[in-house]
C-alpha cells in the first residue's frame, strides 16, 4: 500500500475470528473449559473438588425459622454449651446469607407459603432439615391447618424426630448432612466438560 493510501494504519490481528468475547458468559465459558481440560489433565480436578466440598460441608450456615417448642431447642444448640461455632456452623438472620434452613416446630398451612418464599430466596446450593415431630410429619396436630409434614411444601434433607429433639439431636442431624453433602456434591469443572 502506498503512503496516505486507504488501508494506512490498519493491521490485521492474526487473532481476529479466532478469539471474539462477546459477552462475560463466552469469557467464563472459554475460560473454563480451558482449565476444566489442564485440571484434567494434571489431576488437579481431584483437589479441587476435595477442597471445595470440604468448604460446603464445612460452613453450614443455617436460617432460623422457629415456629414452635423446637425452636428453643434450636437456640440452645447455637449457646454456649453445645457451641456449633466450633463445626463450623453459624446462624444467620437472613436467607441470603443462609444455605440451610431448619423447620422448627409446627408448620401451619397459614405459614407454609411464607416458608416456600423464604426457601426461595436462599441461594444454591441449600439444604433443609425438619426438626421435630411437627415439623416432620405434623405431630399429634392432625388438623385442617397443619401440614403434615415440611416435604409437602419445600424438600427436606435431614430428618430430627423427637418432642422436641434434644440439641444434641440437631448436631446430629447437622453431622448427617454434612455426610449428605460429602457424598453428593458435583465436580467444580462439570459444567465445562466436553460432552461426547
Amino acid at each position: 500500500m502506498g503512503k496516505g493510501g486507504a488501508g494506512m494504519g490498519i493491521i490485521k490481528s492474526p487473532l481476529e475470528g479466532v478469539v471474539q468475547f462477546t459477552t462475560l458468559d463466552d469469557i467464563v465459558e472459554l475460560t473454563g473449559r480451558a482449565a476444566a481440560a489442564l485440571a484434567k489433565t494434571t489431576g488437579v480436578d481431584v483437589v479441587v473438588d476435595s477442597v471445595v466440598n470440604w468448604g460446603r460441608r464445612s460452613a453450614l450456615w443455617p436460617m432460623t425459622f422457629g415456629l414452635a417448642c423446637c425452636a428453643i431447642e434450636m437456640i440452645a444448640a447455637g449457646c454456649s454449651r453445645y457451641d456449633t461455632d466450633r463445626l463450623g456452623i453459624v446462624f444467620r438472620p437472613s436467607p441470603r446469607q443462609s444455605d440451610v434452613i431448619i423447620i422448627a416446630g409446627t408448620m401451619t398451612k397459614k405459614i407454609a407459603p411464607a416458608v416456600k418464599r423464604v426457601y426461595d430466596q436462599m441461594a444454591e446450593p441449600r439444604w433443609v432439615i425438619a426438626q421435630g415431630g411437627c415439623a416432620s410429619a405434623g405431630g399429634p396436630y392432625n388438623t385442617y391447618s397443619v401440614v403434615q409434614g415440611t416435604d409437602l411444601v419445600i424438600p427436606v434433607d435431614v430428618y430430627i424426630p423427637g418432642c422436641p429433639p434434644r440439641p444434641e439431636a440437631l448436631l446430629y442431624g447437622f453431622l448427617q448432612l454434612q455426610e449428605k453433602i460429602k457424598k453428593e456434591m458435583p465436580s467444580v469443572f462439570a459444567r465445562y466438560e466436553v460432552k461426547a
